[in-house]
């Protein structure tokens, strides 16, 4: 899908980037632009009258709205952390969370943007408050599990194959010159550390790239895959949506090498064969 590109003056998008909460709550700042919005209304009003549909069903239909989005890296750095709202770009994080917070829009009956903005707080950050850099869920391990907290998700990947997925998490912490945000606070980089020990402290399982074929017929459609990863340090290093083509899986995702949102030529398990970092998937199924 291709969107025509407006350009607004940085000052008018944080002038007109606040959206209305009710007496009781801080008011919730948004960073977005008019496209943004025109972009989710042609998406609610395509999806209106699928409010009672499953959310994998959904995830399906808005990620297949979204093909050809173009890919665009590090869309949510601000300072002071705040919601950034970007439907005309996206990486392969905030296409999952993108299509995941409009699939509850769409559910929530309420299709409306300020819906929208508060069903993207609950997925992208940690307890669904804001409260600086690291109140972003940056591991997508750990976005799994506190998406699950939230009933959000569930996390299927034990039940499927059972195999421990034992690294230590750490590379943001060991890597902070690669985060703007970090390079240049150790505080942050002490607090980024400690939630590392907390990730490190459960238990992950994968579904190892070797078993994708056998246990293929317990994937579903709309299913959320993070990719694990040989990298050191690093959990999960690409995310993507599940869909079946002609009886097979393929990985329906924002595509750095495509530079746009794809469904995969070949199936999942020819993606992560032909990877040379990849090693399997941790799934996380829409509730």
């Amino acid at each position: 899908m291709k969107f025509k590109i407006f350009f607004i003056p940085l000052f008018l998008i944080f002038a007109a980037c606040n959206s209305a909460q009710n007496s009781n709550e801080k008011e919730l700042p948004v960073i977005y632009q008019q496209q943004d919005k025109e972009i989710l209304e042609q998406a609610l009003e395509m999806f209106a009258e699928d409010r009672e549909s499953p959310t994998s069903l959904l995830m399906v239909k808005t990620g297949t709205f979204f093909l050809g989005t173009p890919y665009v890296a590090n869309t949510l750095e601000t300072s002071p952390e705040q919601l950034v709202v970007n439907l005309r770009e996206m990486d392969c994080t905030t296409f999952a969370e993108n299509c995941l917070a409009i699939s509850k829009t769409v559910q929530s009956g309420k299709h409306s943007f300020e819906q929208f903005t508060k069903e993207l707080k609950k997925i992208r950050y940690r307890n669904g408050e804001i409260d600086g850099y690291p109140s972003r869920l940056h591991y997508f391990s750990d976005w799994i599990f506190d998406n699950q907290q939230k009933r959000l998700v569930n996390a299927i990947s034990k039940e499927i194959a059972a195999t421990p997925y034992s690294k230590e998490i750490n590379f943001m912490s060991t890597h902070p010159e690669s985060y703007p945000m970090l390079k240049d606070s150790s505080q942050l980089v002490e607090i980024i550390a400690e939630q590392e020990k907390n990730i490190n402290s459960r238990n992950l399982f994968h579904i190892p790239e070797t078993q994708i074929s056998e246990v293929e017929d317990q994937l579903m459609d709309g299913d959320i895959v993070g990719i694990t990863t040989n990298i050191d340090g690093l959990d999960i290093s690409h995310v993507g949506i599940l869909v079946r083509k002609a009886g097979r899986i393929h990985l329906m995702h924002a595509s750095s090498l495509a530079e746009k949102v794809v469904v995969s030529e070949g199936t999942l398990e020819d993606y992560l064969l032909g990877s040379k970092s990849a090693n399997g998937i941790m799934v996380a199924r829409p509730r």
